[in-house]
């Protein structure tokens, strides 16, 4: 049974405080199950207290190859062989893995990638440095895969949401996981809620949390026997909502879920594995922690407000921040080290954002050249970028450039000043470098690498070989890599201080390297 907070009283000292007083991170909440298509671009009256259809978070990323500072990992699946670049000599190598390896992961301490091998249901396990091999079996028709932050743990299981090479007909389950020791290669299968969404691990490395549709399997990865405690996140198991987003509090004591069509959050004690629900008022669509990782902040576009609750201490009194009445803003992004939020939506046709001074909690509303599709913060917190819907708000100007055209708008978020640009393709992928420094991005069947100057608001085009597939950059580098389509395989990098461009090509098959400045 779940426990329901009683907090209403709470709320009117809230309220009348805040009478008196006057996102991007850029993840879905997996990148194995997040939705990679265009948002729905629902361009009824937002005025109303619901406001659209779904937000969608990060529609550009696809899945890409995996990267250290030192190498890139590209997984072949028509071939059952991973290909290693290193980088900057760009030393070709590739090894045999299991059959059709669909996905290739790098473990957060870069000592070793993971390919997921849906062809042979197994995953390779492969050496960064060395790059010796091993294979361990999983379950059957598996095609999504999560890897713990410090590099020890595997988790795979089936999202039937995905697109998937794993084999049809035969027996598919929809409650299981395979959980894989990177260390040891023991596998351990166990059967979880229905439709397992994600796999979250805590940041002390102790737990794993699989998200289904009813429940939240909790797994101690320190217990001699690993086995999940299903914790309900609905009393009607039946017509449980869906979970759509997960946030666990630094000091991996709680998990906070966010799911469809209520109007609470549900709290789960990660060591009681018991539940509770918060209110946070009409149509909460959207669940961050802040940078620091103080608070958990939860929007609620009905209501429109903002919901923050102390995310060592959830039962304390939440503060409620008011959001303009009159626009449904259904997404949040954090900027920079949190003293800066931007709030948007993507789930109807409106061209503007606001930004919320997270100190003063003053909100200012600014307009767009035209709707957004996708927001991005650099990881400075210093510039915004937005990427718009080639449709256009209701009362659009016809006769303006921007009219029935992709956009991109690049924005200073200290003086907010605005560079909007016309484009002559869809993007498709997005990336930046660590320092912030750079943003690179990619146009659908466009043979550019498109780049960012953040500290000059001005774009720069890079000729590419091919049509690029895919854009990421090396940890802690400004080198870009751009993957393309080519029958053999081809990769391009490109270093922005010193604007070269290396392209390895057939990098499976006596791989030629082409060097341009």
């Amino acid at each position: 049974m779940l426990r329901s907070l009683c907090i209403f009283s709470l709320l009117a000292l809230v309220s009348g405080c805040l009478e008196s007083s006057g996102k991007m991170s850029e993840r879905a909440d997996d990148t194995s199950s997040a939705d990679y298509g265009a948002p729905d671009m629902d361009t009824g009256d937002m005025s109303d207290s619901g406001g659209g259809g779904s937000e969608t978070e990060d529609p550009y990323f696809k899945l890409p190859p995996a990267a250290t500072a030192s190498f890139v990992f590209i997984a072949n699946p028509d071939r059952d062989t991973v290909t290693r670049i290193q980088v900057p000599e760009l030393v070709v190598d590739t090894r045999a893995v299991g059959e059709q390896p669909t996905q290739v992961q790098t473990t957060g301490d870069y000592q070793r990638a993971v390919t997921l091998n849906e062809g042979s249901d197994d995953i390779s396990i492969i050496d960064a440095e060395s790059f010796e091999v091993r294979t361990i079996g999983i379950r059957d028709n598996f095609n999504a895969m999560s890897l713990s932050e410090d590099g020890r743990w595997a988790a795979c299981w089936y999202n039937p949401n995905a697109d998937s090479a794993a084999a049809s007909g035969g027996i598919q389950t929809f409650n299981e996981v395979s959980l894989v020791n990177l260390e040891t290669g023991e596998h351990t299968p166990m059967v979880v809620g229905f439709n397992p969404r994600s796999i979250r691990w805590t940041p002390d490395g102790h737990t794993a949390l699989v998200i289904s549709d009813a429940s939240l399997a909790v797994i101690d990865l320190t217990a001699s026997t690993l086995a999940p405690a299903l914790v309900p996140l609905a009393d009607d198991a039946l017509n449980a909502p869906a979970a759509e987003e997960v946030e666990i509090s630094p000091d991996s004591n709680w998990a906070f879920v966010r799911q469809f069509g209520t109007d609470v959050i549900v709290l789960v004690d990660l060591h009681a594995l018991d539940a509770t629900t918060l209110p946070v008022g009409d149509n909460p669509t959207d669940l961050d922690l802040s940078p620091d990782g103080s608070e958990i902040a939860v929007l609620s576009r009905g209501a429109h407000e903002l919901w923050l609750f102390d995310a060592a201490s959830p039962f304390s009194p939440p503060r409620v921040v008011q959001t303009p009445p009159d626009t449904a803003y259904g997404s949040l992004l954090f900027a920079g080290d949190g003293a800066q939020g931007v709030l948007y939506t993507n789930a109807s046709a409106l061209a503007q954002y606001a930004t919320w001074d997270t100190t003063t909690d003053t909100i200012t509303e600014r307009s767009l050249v035209k709707p957004v599709k996708a927001m991005a913060v650099s990881p400075t917190g210093g510039s915004l970028l937005v990427f718009h819907t080639e449709g256009d708000a209701d009362d659009a100007d016809t006769s303006s450039p921007f009219y029935d055209a992709w956009a991109l708008t690049l924005i200073d978020l200290n003086d907010y000043r605005q560079n909007p640009m016309v484009l002559p393709a869809e993007p498709s992928a997005y990336s930046t470098s660590t320092d912030g420094k750079y943003g690179f991005y990619l146009m659908e069947g466009y043979k550019f690498l498109e780049v960012l100057d953040f500290e000059t608001m001005l774009p720069e085009e890079i000729v590419l070989n091919s049509a690029p597939i895919f854009v990421g950059t090396l940890p802690e580098t400004n080198i870009a890599f751009a993957s393309q389509e080519h029958e053999l395989g081809r990769i391009s990098f490109y270093t922005a201080e010193e604007g070269s461009l290396d392209t390895v090509t057939g990098f499976e098959l006596n791989a030629e390297i082409d060097h341009r400045e």
